[in-house]
């Protein structure tokens, strides 16, 4: 039997991994406060650990963080770990966690089963990040951008090679 734990305080996030995930040969638990993550891993030892941003009382990323280094101390099994973000720009909080992957809320069944195929099969699932040929929208460098338009020209509208970044 497969054991997934699920790091959220919203009950709309465990419910939609759960029926994602949960069957005959999968468990899936749940925790409510980031700091009961890493006690859980270590009475549970759960191949999967989806671990919700938002989560409160120590948040998803210091909750992931705690797992990776108790994994590499040798106080924890190994397990994957799944992070789920709220915008693109969270990506940036997820990589420095250490996730072997992260999915973008809103969630659907499917892409929660993939990323988690991926993962439970030593690999990787990464959304908002460029693919081959693909650009992702960096919101920091479009703002500098949008500032030196300004700046080189105050009017505003004489440089077509200045885009506004897409909202989305």
């Amino acid at each position: 039997m497969t054991d997934v734990l699920v790091a959220t305080d919203a009950d709309w996030i465990y419910d939609e991994v759960d029926a994602a995930l949960g069957g005959a040969d999968t468990s899936v638990l749940r925790v409510r406060r980031g700091v009961d993550v890493v006690p859980a891993c270590k009475q549970v030892e759960p191949a999967l650990v989806v671990i919700d941003l938002q989560i409160g009382n120590m948040g998803g990323m210091a909750a992931a963080t705690a797992v990776r280094q108790e994994q590499e101390a040798g106080r924890l099994a190994d397990s994957g770990v799944i992070m789920l973000l709220d915008r693109h720009p969270d990506v940036f909080l997820a990589q420095t966690c250490g996730a072997d992957g992260w999915l973008i809320k809103p969630l659907d069944a499917f892409r929660v089963r993939q990323a988690a195929e991926a993962v439970l099969g030593g690999g990787t699932w990464f959304e908002g990040l460029p693919g081959e040929g693909e650009d992702v929208e960096d919101p920091v460098a479009d703002v500098t951008d949008d500032a030196e338009a300004t700046a080189d020209d105050p009017a505003g509208g004489g440089d077509d090679s200045v885009v506004a970044a897409d909202a989305g």
